[in-house]
């Protein structure tokens, strides 16, 4: 990668141990992928006044040669599995996964 991985948190202190599942994600995707130029992820924590309850969002933003981008994101909607940040954080990986394989 050419540029250092930006992770930020939002809502929530940032804690060492996220910052190390994160950038053990975001080497598997580089070791997989190889063409990863540049690599966001923002951590949402829930909000306490949200109508679908203590969600985790996750945002990645991969940036490829070329100009490419692929980014992943969105709301979990009534998925309560959302509620635990590892397993958001394990889902939006999955994703970016896929749409790298496409």
């Amino acid at each position: 990668m050419q540029s250092p991985v930006q992770i930020d948190f939002q809502g929530m202190k940032p804690p060492e141990a996220l910052r190390a599942i994160i950038a053990e994600h975001v080497a598997g995707l580089e070791g997989r992928f190889g063409r990863i130029t540049a690599c966001r992820v923002v951590v949402k924590a829930p909000s306490e006044h949200h109508r679908t309850g203590g969600l985790y969002e996750i945002n990645i933003r991969l940036a490829l040669p070329d100009g490419k981008e692929v980014d992943i994101g969105r709301t979990p909607r009534l998925d309560q599995r959302h509620a635990d940040v590892h397993f958001a954080l394990n889902d939006a990986f999955k994703r970016a996964r896929r749409q790298l394989q496409d």
